[in-house]
């Protein structure tokens, strides 16, 4: 069928209200500087240093990667929709929007898993740690990520290129997003609603469920290990668990319930398109010693003697 007379959308954005919009643009700029400069530094950070020799640290510095993607498809769209007047967005612009949103955020969720895979791999095995996780390993783990998120991505594609959109063309959102765009074709959509929340929120939530698993299998073990060795992994493991539920919990209240609920999606969005990718850096970085030795020695040469 494709699609039928609209060749543009009007985004509704967060805010009708002008001073909270002024007050938006400044704070998301902000955190959109603050996501940039925070994971390339983590990117830089571990590129630059012995640390890219861990499987952990290799899978780290893609996570930083995909945040800067995933926030750069819809952060500098919704700042700049905070200073005009009339927020349209192509039909072909908005398709893409959404494919890399979708692209970006599940290839995010397919390398956290991989993270909690290594953390296994290194507190339970690990005898057959360098085995389990060499780097041969990571790459199949990593393009199996970027592959499986492609898939997903490609679907949501094609499910919305075969509607017709012929009626309103306000979009009740601040991106292109599936739910948001189900809601203004011209035909009826309660199935294919149905469906991606069944693929969708199944696959979230059975990805949360399990990354939970692991990481009480981790913990149980680690309860039997000596105290120093144990503390770090500790660390490691809290700062991963936090970013899991941080990422996880927003997407899943987005796709399990039902699509009506998409004033609150606007808010739970918000949670994973720009406050959880500000926080990673700061989550990874100050708990973390290694990290922070690296740092020091690659952002601070002159000083090395003083950091010590």
């Amino acid at each position: 069928m494709g699609h039928e007379n609209i060749t543009e959308f009007i985004l509704l954005g967060l805010f009708s209200d002008e001073d909270e919009k002024v007050a938006c643009f400044v704070v998301f700029s902000l955190c959109y500087t603050a996501i940039l400069f925070g994971n390339l530094l983590i990117l830089l950070t571990i590129r630059g240093s012995r640390l890219r020799e861990q499987p952990m640290y290799f899978f780290l510095s893609y996570l930083s990667f995909m945040d800067v993607c995933f926030t750069s498809t819809v952060a500098p769209k919704l700042i700049t929709d905070l200073l005009v007047r009339q927020k349209t967005i192509s039909y072909n612009s908005c398709i893409t929007q959404m494919f890399f949103a979708h692209f970006f955020g599940a290839t995010e969720m397919f390398i956290l898993v991989s993270m909690a895979y290594d953390r296994y791999a290194a507190i339970c095995r690990p005898l057959h740690y360098m085995v389990i996780m060499s780097r041969q390993v990571c790459y199949v783990l990593l393009m199996a990520s970027i592959f499986g998120a492609f898939i997903h991505s490609i679907l949501h594609v094609l499910i919305i290129i075969e509607l017709p959109f012929c009626g309103p063309n306000q979009i009740d959102h601040y991106f292109c997003d599936i739910f948001p765009l189900l809601k203004l074709a011209c035909i009826d959509t309660s199935l294919l609603v149905i469906v991606i929340i069944t693929t969708t929120g199944v696959l979230s939530i059975l990805t949360f469920v399990a990354l939970v698993i692991s990481y009480i299998i981790i913990l149980s073990t680690l309860r039997t290990r000596s105290s120093q060795g144990c503390r770090k992994a500790l660390s490691t493991c809290g700062s991963h668990i936090t970013v899991v539920f941080m990422f996880f919990l927003p997407l899943i209240f987005t796709y399990v319930p039902t699509a009506d609920s998409i004033s609150n999606d606007k808010v739970f969005a918000l949670f994973y398109t720009m406050i959880a990718p500000m926080f990673n850096p700061f989550i990874y970085t100050l708990r973390n010693i290694d990290m922070k030795n690296a740092m020091r020695k690659m952002w601070c040469r002159d000083t090395r003697s003083e950091g010590k």
